[in-house]
C-alpha cells in the first residue's frame, strides 16, 4: 500500500530536520514526512564531547520532538529506491511513499581508507549512531594507548577530549606538515599543536600510516618511514564523503566533486528533488570550484533555502557559494577560520594584503578571565575586498569569526571594516580603541599604501 506525503524528507540529521521545519513554516497546508534510517541519532558536532565533557553520552541525543510538535511525522526506515517517473520512494521495510517534493538529506559517511589491517577490531570510524558511539566510548575508556588518524577538526577535537580521560595516552597522526593545515595558516596551527602538547598529546605530522598490525584486534601501527608503535585502539578522524548512492541510482547527477549537483536553490536536475547538507555538492564562494566542506552550519543554511523554495522561489538566495567557516575548541583555546587562508589565496592566484593584530578580549586586560586574541585578515590587494580571516583566543572568538564570515559574504573592504561601528563593554569585548577586526583592517590598509 502506498503512503502519501506532499513533502518527503530523507535524513534525520540537522539538514533534514531544518528542511522539514522550514517547509512546514512556508507551506503549512502541506503534509510533511521525515524518514530517518537510525533510531537514535546524535548531534554531529557534539560527538567528540561524548567521551569526557558530557556527563552521559545520552546528553548528545538528537531528538525529533520539535518535528512532532509541529505536526511533522517521523518514521524510522531506510530509503532504498527512488522512482522519479511515478514520484515514489521504496524503503527497506517494503513500504512505498508518494511525494510531490523530495528533499535528500542523506548526509555523509566516514572515510575508511584502504590501509592493510583497517578491518581489525579496535579500529573505530565515527558513525552518527548513538548505540554504536556508546559502545566505542566504553571500549576506548578501557584502553591505554590510543592513536587518532587525521589532524583536521575531527581528529583534533577527539585528541583534546580523549586526552582528558585519566590513564589514556593519545597520539595524533597527520600526513600534512601541520594540524588543521587545510583551514589555518601555520601560525594558527601552531597554537593548536602547542595546546595539545601541553595536555600530553603526542603529535606526529608529516607521517603516513601504512599498516595496522595485530591478529584479530589491532595491536600496533606501522608508518611510512618503517617505524612501528604499539596501540590498543585507533580512532579514524580522516573526514567524510557524501552519501549519494540513493541519488545516483535514481539517475541524479553529481557535481565536479563527490556531492549531488544542485543549483543555487538546492534543486537537483529533477526540479521536484532537492539535496541539502553533506550529500549535496558545494561550490567555493570566490572561485566556484568544488568545495568539499561538510559542516552542520552550512547544512542548515542550505536546508532553509530548500525548505522555503520547494513550490515557489520565495527566498532569493544572496550568498551563492560556500565560504568554509569553521570554529573549534581545544582545552580553552578557540580557533576560527572563514574564507580563504593566506596559503589558499596565493595558491588560487589572488594578489593579497594581510592585516594582523594581537590584543585582549576584555578591557582593561587585567579584568578576570581576559584572554589574548590573535587575528589575521586576508584582502585583495587592488580592490581591498576581504577574502578570509582567522582568529585565536578565548570564547569570544566563536562569534568574532561569524562577524568575519558576514564581512566575507557582504564583500566588505578594509575601509568599511576600519570604520566598523560596534558595541563594546569591558567584560564582553575588546576595547573600542583596539577592536581586533578594526585594527587588523587598519593594518591591511596601511600595508596596501606602503607596498
Amino acid at each position: 500500500m502506498e503512503k502519501e506525503a506532499n513533502v518527503l524528507v530523507i535524513g534525520g540529521g540537522p539538514a533534514g530536520i531544518i528542511s522539514a521545519l522550514t517547509a512546514q513554516k512556508y507551506y503549512p497546508d502541506k503534509k510533511i514526512l521525515l524518514m530517518k534510517s537510525v533510531q537514535d541519532s546524535v548531534v554531529p558536532c557534539g560527538i567528540p564531547y561524548m567521551f569526557f565533557s558530557l556527563r552521559d553520552p545520552e546528553e548528545n541525543r538528537l531528538g525529533t520532538q520539535v518535528l512532532e510538535k509541529n505536526g511533522i511525522k517521523v518514521i524510522v526506515d531506510e530509503a532504498v529506491k527512488i522512482d522519479r517517473v511515478n514520484k515514489t520512494v521504496e524503503t527497506k521495510k517494503g513500504d512505498k511513499y508518494l511525494y510531490e517534493k523530495l528533499i535528500l538529506a542523506t548526509g555523509s559517511r566516514p572515510v575508511v581508507p584502504p590501509i592493510p589491517g583497517i578491518d581489525k577490531k579496535g579500529i573505530y570510524p565515527i558513525y552518527k549512531d548513538m548505540s554504536y558511539l556508546k559502545r566505542v566510548i566504553s571500549e576506548i575508556k578501557k584502553q591505554k594507548e590510543i592513536v587518532i588518524v587525521g589532524g583536521g577538526f575531527i581528529g583534533v577535537e577527539f585528541a583534546d577530549e580523549i586526552s582528558s580521560i585519566e590513564g589514556l595516552k593519545v597520539h595524533i597522526v597527520e600526513i600534512l606538515p601541520s594540524l588543521l593545515a587545510n583551514s589555518f595558516d601555520g601560525e594558527f596551527s601552531m597554537l593548536a599543536e602547542e595546546r595539545l602538547r601541553e595536555k600530553g598529546v603526542n603529535i606526529l605530522t608529516n607521517t603516513k600510516v601504512t599498516e595496522f598490525l595485530g591478529s584479530e584486534r589491532v595491536e600496533g601501527v606501522r608508518f611510512g618511514d618503517g617505524r612501528e608503535m604499539n596501540v590498543d585502539a585507533v580512532v579514524l578522524g580522516i573526514g567524510a564523503v557524501p552519501n549519494t548512492k540513493l541519488a545516483t541510482d535514481a539517475g541524479l547527477d553529481l557535481g565536479k566533486g563527490k556531492g549531488i549537483w544542485v543549483d543555487e536553490y538546492m534543486r537537483t536536475v529533477d526540479p521536484d528533488i532537492f539535496a541539502v547538507g553533506d550529500c549535496a555538492g558545494k561550490r567555493d564562494f570566490y572561485t566556484r570550484k568544488d568545495a568539499p566542506v561538510l559542516l552542520a552550519s552550512i547544512a542548515t543554511a542550505e536546508a532553509r533555502i530548500a525548505g522555503s523554495n520547494l513550490y515557489k522561489l520565495k527566498v532569493v538566495r544572496e550568498n551563492k557559494g560556500t565560504i568554509a567557516i569553521y570554529s573549534t575548541y581545544i582545552d580553552g583555546l578557540v580557533l576560527g577560520s572563514a574564507g580563504l587562508t593566506e596559503k589558499s589565496a596565493k595558491r588560487e592566484g589572488f594578489e593579497i594584503i594581510t592585516g594582523v593584530f594581537e590584543g585582549f578580549d576584555k578591557h582593561p586586560s587585567t579584568l578576570p578571565n581576559a584572554n589574548k586574541i590573535k587575528i589575521k585578515l586576508i584582502f585583495s590587494k587592488q580592490s581591498g575586498i576581504i577574502l578570509g580571516g582567522q582568529v585565536a583566543g578565548g570564547l569570544s572568538c566563536g562569534e568574532l569569526i561569524n562577524l568575519i564570515g558576514v564581512a566575507i559574504q557582504k564583500r566588505m573592504s578594509f575601509t568599511e571594516l576600519e570604520t566598523l561601528q560596534m558595541a563594546t563593554h569591558p567584560y564582553l569585548t575588546s576595547a573600542p580603541t583596539t577592536y581586533p577586526v578594526v585594527r587588523a583592517a587598519q593594518d591591511a590598509a596601511y600595508r596596501a599604501q606602503i607596498i
